[in-house]
């Protein structure tokens, strides 16, 4: 009975755990350039001036939440297609969002984390081939795909370019690169939207960029939005 006992306790302890989501790495605190990288010709205007940042240590999920993980938190599954409970969850909200990284003890990473994280300690567009890291228009088929299918980047972390764009913690301000503190900087006080970043399945290959920005309402719930938690 006693060990019956302890091995249901595991089990609890181990579904506990998968419930929190993905796997986490931490990453080295250290300074890299945010924003345009040098050569692109794609960069919109607010991904520029390029300006050197540090970011201090943190963990990041090492793949977007999936369908299941967000589901076991939430209890609710609004994927817009159904069946592939491995997919990174899509259709939420930057609340939607911001919900679920508070319910599992973490929190959205700020944008300048976000491309720290992305860029892999590289300083080009992407940190590899586009076909090989990324799931986006020309190769996903109209639909996301279960997640670290593709290659990491140096830092382990999958599908940081493609499959979902993800949420950022930040206001987003096309202007605002031109006013950025150097050290980590939380992104603007107040503002109408909430940063997107990453590009999806939907985007075309000049849009799947570590740099590339954009911004929703809080409330958005596009059909290719999705997100990974990050904490101290």
């Amino acid at each position: 009975m006693i060990v019956r006992i302890a091995f249901i306790s595991l089990l609890l302890a181990a579904l506990a755990a998968g419930a929190a989501g993905p796997e986490m790495v931490r990453l080295p605190g250290g300074m890299f350039t945010m924003g345009c990288s040098p050569g692109d010709a794609d960069c919109g205007k607010d991904e520029k001036p390029p300006h050197r940042v540090a970011v201090g240590a943190f963990w990041m999920d090492v793949t977007p939440v999936t369908v299941a993980q967000y589901q076991a938190v939430m209890g609710d599954n609004p994927l817009h297609i159904p069946g592939c409970p491995n997919c990174p969850v899509d259709t939420v909200s930057w609340t939607d969002a911001q919900a679920y990284c508070a319910k599992v003890g973490k929190r959205l990473p700020t944008e300048a984390e976000w491309e720290y994280a992305a860029r892999g300690g590289t300083t080009g567009p992407r940190y590899g081939e586009l076909d090989a890291i990324a799931w986006v228009s020309r190769n996903a088929g109209d639909k996301t795909h279960a997640v670290a299918q593709k290659q990491p980047n140096a830092y382990g972390l999958y599908d940081m370019v493609g499959n979902v764009c993800e949420w950022c913690a930040d206001w987003y301000d096309a202007t605002y690169y031109a006013a950025s503190r150097a050290d980590n900087p939380p992104g603007p006080l107040s503002g109408a939207h909430r940063v997107l970043r990453g590009a999806s399945w939907i985007d075309y290959p000049p849009g799947a960029r570590a740099s590339r920005r954009a911004g929703a309402v809080p409330d958005f719930r596009g059909r290719d939005n999705g997100f990974r938690c990050a904490r101290d």
